[in-house]
């Protein structure tokens, strides 16, 4: 039986003789037929239902998720012969069902890109579980959707909830409207909120009182290191002409850097602390009695330290080329060519080598990123921001030490090892891993994350599809291809999921060393201290057109179509 209630084929009942069916009513689904098609009423206007597409239950009103989604590169040009497939890939890793998934609009943009907006509907229910949305979240956020060869990697560009509850048995009544219990779950909310903050509020208070106390009780106690100096408070607001901003030089997440100039001339970089900053007094000492003993050309000197009162100050050696970041963005007024990109991650790699094998205790760095590698004058690496360093394990009075420090995970989010976020085992490894990741950026000139986007698996696609030179920074001029080719190599395999399958420093630092005796124009100057990292800004970084037996095999990054990571993967392929 069925009902045509409101259907528009009942304006012409009188002529069709149909008006029995045209009447309001119970609504019953039509049995026994080859369409199986059902007739049903409005959904509630209280929250914004859809009809579930493909539904195996009739009259089936459900809240959607809303996803926005990008696929890049995928291989073809025309999108619909493909959605059945695409839809069936999904739904196998988001583990739904085929009707729970709707792709509901898709455009074409530059890349080829396929951007696409989803629905996504709950199981048998009107209503998402909690748990639901986050498990649904989670799996887009943290790229655990497997790949597929034919729609490529993707990018979630936008998660809308929407509304979600729990569910609600069937059958059971109850005695508020759903206004009343939206009204009743937004109070809740916000008192919640209100609560939060309110103790928030009391925890922050409480921790900056005993900040403050903890640093006036470190003045009191003696630390006198040899070569560094205690500067006094007024000392180091002279030198920087009280702080002056016309003197700052950087700032972040523990507070500024201040260009100053000492009463003997001697320019220097002061770190100063903020209050609340993310760098404690457990730090501020950690990065002081590291450098005091730590000498190596491609590590930042600390010369001094201030710690009166509310106040805790690091004094370094002055580098007048900042850090590695900044010449990698789109603001650096003269980009680095290739030789100077691997001679300054030859640099750094040396300077984490002296720190795994040379140090006494060996220590792990725990914070390598382009920001924390600062250069100098000629351009020579030198690794910074020692505040999260940790001593390697000693052995033990009979046996060999362990191989990690079980510590709470700290470092920069895009840097970080990923076994070691997992098990909180601090290794050796776990800075190969951050080294990559500079590797990567040195590479292509983009950010460990951006806009949704991982540089690793980024490279790593591209590598995999064979257009590795899709993503070199097209800033970096023509370079020798099969140079490029065996950095990014080595890049990848420091950034392996597993420990074991990345190098060591060792490793990494004489491969590098090959790839520099390989690349032209660097006169295949001999791997050691004095000579590789000892080029002044007369050494010629610019390959020349002879003398090298791998002159012809250099190519501009202008070529390659598509230099912003994934954009030219498919540089045969126009978008619709």
């Amino acid at each position: 039986m069925f009902r045509l209630h409101g259907n528009p084929v009942c304006i012409g009942q009188n002529q069709l003789n149909i008006s029995q069916y045209c009447q309001s009513g119970t609504y019953v689904a039509r049995g026994g037929s080859a369409d199986n098609s059902t007739v049903c009423p409005p959904c509630s206007s209280d929250f914004p239902f859809e009809r579930i597409p493909m539904s195996p239950i009739p009259c089936s009103c459900v809240v959607p998720v809303y996803v926005g989604y990008r696929l890049k590169s995928p291989g073809f040009s025309n999108f619909i012969p493909y959605e059945s497939q695409f839809q069936q890939y999904l739904t196998s890793g988001l583990s739904l069902s085929s009707y729970q998934l709707e792709v509901s609009t898709f455009m074409w943009e530059e890349g080829p890109r396929l951007k696409m907006d989803l629905k996504i509907f709950p199981n048998n229910t009107p209503f998402f579980t909690v748990s639901e949305v986050f498990r649904l979240n989670g799996m887009f956020t943290a790229w655990q959707i497997a790949d597929s060869d034919i729609f490529g990697p993707y990018e979630l560009i936008s998660f809308n909830q929407g509304w979600y509850n729990t569910i609600i048995p069937q059958g059971t009544k109850s005695g508020l409207s759903t206004g009343a219990i939206v009204g009743v779950v937004m109070a809740a909310f916000v008192a919640a909120a209100i609560l939060s903050s309110l103790v928030t509020i009391i925890i922050l208070r409480r921790r900056s009182r005993q900040s403050s106390s903890n640093k006036r009780t470190a003045k009191r106690i003696s630390m006198k290191i040899a070569g560094v100096k205690d500067f006094t408070f007024d000392e180091l607001s002279h030198c920087t002409h009280d702080f002056n901003d016309s003197t700052l030089i950087g700032q972040g997440g523990y507070g500024k850097v201040y260009r100053g100039v000492l009463a003997d001339g001697i320019v220097v970089a002061i770190k100063r602390a903020q209050q609340g900053s993310l760098q404690g007094s457990k730090e501020f000492f950690t990065e002081i009695e590291l450098l005091s003993r730590l000498h190596h050309r491609n590590l930042v000197s600390l010369l001094g330290y201030c710690d009166e009162d509310d106040e805790q100050m690091l004094v370094y050696e002055y580098m007048p080329n900042g850090n590695l970041r900044d010449h990698l963005s789109a603001r650096a007024k003269v980009p680095l060519d290739f030789p100077m990109r691997l001679r300054i991650a030859l640099g750094s790699s040396r300077g984490i080598l002296y720190l795994h094998t040379e140090a006494d205790p060996p220590i792990y760095h725990r914070d390598i990123k382009a920001s924390n590698i600062l250069l100098d004058s000629k351009f020579v690496a030198k690794v910074a921001d020692f505040g999260l360093s940790r001593l390697a394990p000693l052995p033990e009075t009979e046996g060999s030490a362990p191989g990690h420090v079980s510590t709470v995970v700290k470092g920069t989010p895009g840097y970080l090892d990923p076994e070691y976020f997992l098990t909180h085992k601090l290794t050796d490894k776990s800075d190969v891993y951050s080294l990559g990741v500079v590797f990567l950026e040195l590479l292509t000139g983009m950010q460990p994350i951006s806009h949704g986007r991982n540089i690793v698996r980024e490279v790593l696609a591209a590598n995999q599809s064979g257009m590795i030179f899709s993503v070199v920074d097209n800033r970096m001029g023509s370079y020798p291809a099969e140079c490029v080719e065996k950095f990014a190599a080595l890049a990848l395999r420091c950034c392996q999921d597993e420990t074991d399958s990345r190098p060591s420093m060792v490793e990494v630092v004489r491969e590098l060393d090959m790839i520099w005796r390989m690349t032209p124009g660097t006169e295949n100057i001999a791997s050691s201290e004095s000579g590789v990292m000892g080029m002044g800004s007369n050494s010629t970084s610019t390959p020349t057109a002879s003398g090298s037996r791998m002159d012809d095999h250099y190519i501009s990054s202008m070529e390659v179509s598509g230099s912003n990571l994934l954009s030219g993967v498919m540089p045969s392929i126009n978008p619709r």
